[in-house]
């Protein structure tokens, strides 16, 4: 299998309960980049087989336009993980989000029935970051992204979990939280995979969601999940790059881009000194923002 990279926009990634006919419909106007359908936590275990039904048909039925498509399904050692990953290989969404992944061989049984499936290379695999011992491995699952068969592409905090095995406070700043933030976000750029910031539980408090959204944005985190459409403007806003960024990456890559700085390693812009590896930073800022910018036309 030859491993697929595509530059898309997870500024916001918005979990919507598969038992909710209403909410997978709606889903398809929500200024929105990536929709969860989940069937886990969001799902109580007497509609789970309903959730099910309902996901597929979602998922056929289409018209969820640029929205990255995942489904999250149940663990594969609880009842439904079995039923749940069968019907996710034959929906063939974007990616399958895996719930609690603490090592490499988590990854291994879903991939193993996607490729025996023969699914196409471009149905991901997302990973579910949120027991202590994922914390402590998060440097070996994310290396299985070099395997191609193995398919990750992003890594999900599931921090409303981590704080409850680990037992640690959901505080403004996350001061508990952050180590752990850390050390998953240092493994995905390691292994060139995504990762996507954990949720704001206080539906509410837009001023709050706002600042986590800031403050993952500074870490380095490539986007945010969240749990209601009224989290979606705040969250789209702060991971948006910045004109002024844009056009600063911009004037790098083209200075770059002229002959007599071909063979350089660095170079002065506007009287400041910047390196090649920020024109390859740039560029990727540039693909996010041209590719919002299309969505947005």
């Amino acid at each position: 299998m030859t491993k697929t990279t595509t530059i898309r926009p997870r500024r916001s990634a918005l979990y919507m309960p598969g038992s909710n006919a209403r909410a997978l419909d709606k889903a398809r106007s929500l200024d929105v980049d990536a929709l969860i359908l989940d069937l886990e936590d969001a799902v109580a275990p007497d509609a789970k087989e309903m959730a099910r039904d309902q996901v597929r048909e979602a998922v056929a039925a289409g018209g969820y336009g640029h929205r990255e498509l995942v489904i999250r399904v149940n663990g594969l050692a609880t009842p439904w993980g079995a039923g749940d990953l069968e019907m996710a290989i034959a929906a063939r969404p974007d990616a399958i989000l895996l719930p609690k992944v603490s090592s490499p061989a988590d990854l291994d049984r879903a991939a193993h029935s996607l490729n025996a499936a023969r699914v196409p290379a471009s149905t991901r695999i997302w990973a579910m970051m949120e027991t202590p011992l994922a914390m402590l491995n998060a440097g070996a699952i994310a290396a299985a992204a070099g395997n191609p068969e193995t398919r990750l592409a992003c890594f999900v905090m599931g921090t409303n979990d981590l704080a409850k095995e680990t037992r640690a406070a959901l505080v403004p700043g996350r001061a508990p939280m952050r180590p752990w933030l850390a050390t998953c976000l240092a493994a995905a750029r390691a292994h060139g995979i995504d990762i996507l910031d954990g949720v704001w539980n206080h539906l509410d408090d837009l001023e709050g969601l706002a600042a986590e959204c800031r403050e993952g944005a500074e870490m380095g985190m490539d986007g945010k999940t969240l749990i209601h459409p009224r989290q979606i403007e705040a969250c789209n806003a702060a991971f948006t790059p910045a004109d002024a960024d844009i056009a600063w990456a911009r004037r790098i890559i083209a200075e770059f881009e002229k002959p007599e700085n071909a063979a350089k390693g660095a170079i002065q812009v506007e009287g400041r000194m910047v390196e090649r590896l920020h024109a390859e930073m740039g560029a990727r800022l540039v693909a996010i923002a041209d590719a919002i910018t299309a969505r947005r036309s």
